[in-house]
């Protein structure tokens, strides 16, 4: 329980991922994917003491597997971070699951120089008595932190416009046509055009 204090410290109560590109509503792998097609900026907002492990990060209990979403290395704490990413409001039970993940992780992964593990429980949203009754007795170091991404166009203008991948499909469309007429002036040999 002593690095919980500066775990606390260490991480943010919200985080702010304003680059990613996400339709609503959206899948928590969505929500993953995006992290990862924008790793750096991710790594970046968290901190930049952080350094990428895997994603998916298998754990195997009884027999059962268990994945968690991303896994992190703290460069400052010397701690395996474990972030299991909600696109709802935190719900107790994920401080449960966020809870066995450190005990496996600490038990079978962390190594002898490395301090015990820790978690992100990233929510859309979260209440702050919810959170503080879900982690009373908990004695491993878990944060619950919200994050934001701004839909930069509004619901009701979103039919009208494609997403990026359509958008960048059709400009590829039109490009040749576009660029047609530039390239046939430049062709024109010089002194054509004269009488």
């Amino acid at each position: 329980m002593a690095q919980h204090a500066p775990a606390v410290l260490a991480l943010k109560d919200e985080y702010l991922f304003d680059f990613l590109e996400l339709s609503v509503p959206h899948s928590e792998y969505e929500l993953e994917q995006a992290l990862l097609s924008h790793v750096r900026r991710f790594l970046s907002e968290m901190d930049g003491d952080f350094t990428f492990i895997s994603n998916q990060y298998r754990l195997e209990l009884a027999r059962q597997e268990y994945f968690i979403d991303l896994l992190l290395f703290h460069r400052e704490l010397q701690c395996l971070v474990a972030i299991e990413l909600k696109i709802d409001e935190f719900r107790p039970e994920y401080a449960g699951k966020m809870n066995c993940y450190l005990c496996v992780l600490n038990d079978t992964v962390r190594k002898a120089h490395e301090q015990p593990s820790i978690g992100i429980i990233t929510c859309q949203s979260k209440n702050r008595t919810v959170v503080e009754f879900a982690l009373r007795d908990v004695n491993k170091p878990i944060v619950v932190a919200t994050y934001t991404y701004f839909d930069t166009l509004p619901s009701e203008l979103r039919p009208f416009f494609p997403f990026n991948e359509e958008l960048v499909r059709r400009l590829d469309a039109v490009t040749p046509a576009l660029q047609a007429p530039f390239e046939s002036k430049s062709t024109t040999p010089t002194g054509a055009d004269q009488p």
